[in-house]
């Protein structure tokens, strides 16, 4: 039987990464149009710092959410490519 509260978390935890994700997408262009021979402007590098840094916290808290739905249901949680774990 699902936990109604879990659900309810799994969603809105999954609603957060979204709108980082978005928030991270509404600075491409602004990213894209940085030339190489430039530097990137205070203004831009604070908002791409705060965009990123909350994608980082909302990604993380769905990861962990998932896991622990996959500890409780008995599975062991997958390992991401490249993490170095075996």
């Amino acid at each position: 039987m699902s936990d109604p509260n879990e659900i309810s978390a799994l969603k809105a935890s999954y609603r957060g990464a979204l709108q980082t994700a978005q928030a991270l997408a509404d600075l491409s262009s602004r990213i894209e149009a940085l030339s190489p021979p430039s530097d990137i402007g205070q203004a831009d590098l604070d908002d791409l710092s705060r965009a990123t840094a909350a994608h980082a916290i909302a990604s993380a808290a769905l990861r962990g959410l998932v896991n622990t739905m996959l500890a409780r249901r008995g599975a062991a949680p997958p390992v991401a490519e490249g993490s170095g774990e075996a």
